[in-house]
C-alpha cells in the first residue's frame, strides 16, 4: 500500500508538470498576430487562439519597443506597417554601394540581410564588417549629425498560397525585423552617433519588386525574403515606399447587366483609353475589381464578377497588354455602392473597378 502510495505521489510531481510544459508548448506553437495597443507605442505578439489574453510582459508574449537612436535619450517607436504588400519595386530606388555621399531628395536601397545587426553588435568596434551597409555607416559615421530614416522590408514567398501560415509569418518576420533594428540602434547609441534615425518595417510583394526580373533570376526557397533596407537622409517627412502609380490616371467603371458579363460596345473607347495608357506607361499595371448584386446565390455571384473581370482582361491582352501586367479580385456581392432593394441600386452594384497600380 504505501509502495502504490509512493509510487502516485512520484508520478504526481514529475508528470504533471511535464504536461504543463507540453501545454505551454502546444501554445506558443499556435498561430499568432502582432497586437497594437493604443497610438502604436506598444506592440505584442500573442496567439490567435487565446480570447483572454492581456498585454504580460514575459511569459509566452513578448512586449517589443524601440527607443530613439540619439543620446538624449528621447523615446519614439517604430512604425509597423499593417496595410499589407507594397507594389514597389527595387528599380524606382538608387542602390547604396555606388555613393560615398548620398542626395537627400533621394531614396536609396540596400540590398542587405537586417538580421545581421545582431552579428554586427557583438563584434569589435574596430573588426566590425557592415557587408553591403557599409557605405551608408561609413558615411553617418563621418558627415556628422546626418538624419536617417530606414525601413526594412520583407516579403513573404509567393508560392505559399495558405492565408493562415502567410499571417504567421508576416507576424514573425515584422517581429523579427524590430528585434534586428534594436540592434542596429545599441550599435548607434555605442559609437555615441548624435544622428537622429527613424525606423520602419513593412512587408512587400516579391513579385513587383523583381519586376520582369521575378522570371529570369532564380528564386529564394526562404518562406520570409528578407529583401533589405530602404534609407533616406533627408530631414523631412518621406515616404520610404511611395506607390509607383502616386499620380495616375483614374479610369471610369465598367458597368454590366444584370446575370451578364458582356462588356456593352459603349464602353470600348475606354478600354482602348486604358490600353493607350499602360502603353505609354510602361512601368504600371492595371488593378480590375469585379462586383455584382445580391441576386443569386453568393456562389455564383462570386463566379460572376470573377468572369467580368477576365472579359476587360482579355479585351486587353487582344490589344497588346501582357498578362502579368493585369490582376484580378473578384468581390461578388461585397463592397455594394447602390442600394439592391432597387433596381437602379442593383444595377450601380454590376460593375469592374480599374485601378492603376
Amino acid at each position: 500500500m504505501k509502495k502504490r502510495l509512493l509510487i502516485i505521489i512520484l508520478a504526481a510531481l514529475f508528470v504533471i508538470p511535464a504536461a504543463n510544459v507540453q501545454a505551454q508548448y502546444r501554445k506558443k506553437k499556435e498561430t499568432t498576430e502582432i497586437i497594437r495597443e493604443g497610438n502604436n507605442k506598444r506592440l505584442w505578439l500573442r496567439s490567435k487562439a487565446d480570447t483572454n489574453w492581456k498585454p504580460t510582459p514575459g511569459g509566452l508574449y513578448e512586449q517589443v519597443t524601440l527607443a530613439d537612436a540619439s543620446k538624449k535619450g528621447k523615446k519614439t517607436e517604430p512604425i509597423i506597417d499593417l496595410g499589407g504588400k507594397h507594389k514597389v519595386r527595387e528599380a524606382a530606388y538608387d542602390t547604396v554601394w555606388k555613393y560615398t555621399a548620398f542626395d537627400g531628395k533621394k531614396l536609396y536601397y540596400v540590398n542587405y540581410n537586417y538580421n545581421n545587426f545582431r552579428t554586427v553588435k557583438w563584434q569589435k568596434d574596430d573588426k566590425r564588417d557592415w557587408g553591403t551597409f557599409d557605405p551608408v555607416m561609413d558615411y553617418i559615421s563621418t558627415a556628422g549629425r546626418i538624419p536617417m530614416h530606414i525601413c526594412a522590408i520583407f516579403a513573404v514567398n509567393p508560392t505559399i498560397t495558405d492565408q493562415d501560415l502567410r499571417d504567421e509569418l508576416v507576424a514573425r518576420a515584422q517581429m523579427e525585423a524590430l528585434i534586428s533594428l534594436d540592434y542596429f540602434r545599441d550599435i548607434l547609441i555605442e559609437k555615441e552617433m548624435k544622428n537622429k534615425v527613424s525606423y520602419k518595417v513593412a512587408e512587400i510583394d516579391w513579385r513587383y519588386w523583381k519586376d520582369a526580373f521575378y522570371f529570369t533570376e532564380p528564386q529564394p526557397d526562404d518562406e520570409v525574403i528578407r529583401v533589405g533596407l530602404i534609407c533616406d537622409f533627408s530631414s523631412k517627412k518621406v515616404d520610404l515606399l511611395p506607390s509607383p502609380a502616386k499620380d495616375a490616371r483614374n479610369f471610369a467603371e465598367i458597368k454590366f447587366f444584370a446575370n451578364d458579363a458582356t462588356i456593352q460596345a459603349s464602353y470600348i473607347p475606354e478600354i482602348e483609353s486604358l490600353v493607350e495608357y499602360l502603353n505609354q506607361e510602361s512601368g504600371l499595371e492595371v488593378l480590375l475589381t469585379g462586383y455584382c448584386d445580391n441576386v443569386g446565390t453568393e456562389t455564383y455571384n462570386m463566379g460572376l464578377s470573377r468572369q467580368r473581370c477576365v472579359e476587360i482582361k482579355k479585351a486587353l491582352m487582344k490589344r497588346g497588354i501582357a498578362e502579368n501586367r493585369i490582376e484580378i479580385i473578384a468581390k461578388g456581392e461585397d463592397d455594394p455602392v447602390g442600394d439592391n432593394n432597387t433596381l437602379s441600386g442593383r444595377m450601380a452594384n454590376n460593375r469592374v473597378k480599374i485601378q492603376i497600380q
